[in-house]
């Protein structure tokens, strides 16, 4: 009884309470994820790349 009962709750309120993002916020969102997730990559490789450099500097001032 007691999951029949927090069933019909979720329902409820996922069906009256929650409110929906309409389709072009979605976009907007999806299109926010997906410039924020290419700026953190390219920082990521740009960081990657300096690191690789420096330390074959490095490796090259040792050796």
């Amino acid at each position: 009884m007691r999951i029949r009962g927090y069933l019909r709750d979720v329902y409820d309120e996922m069906l009256h309470k929650v409110s929906w993002p309409t389709w072009k916020e979605l976009q907007s969102s999806a299109l926010v994820v997906m410039i924020a997730s290419l700026l953190i990559a390219l920082v990521i490789f740009l960081m990657d790349i300096s690191f690789e450099h420096l330390m074959d500097w490095v490796y090259r001032w040792l050796y």
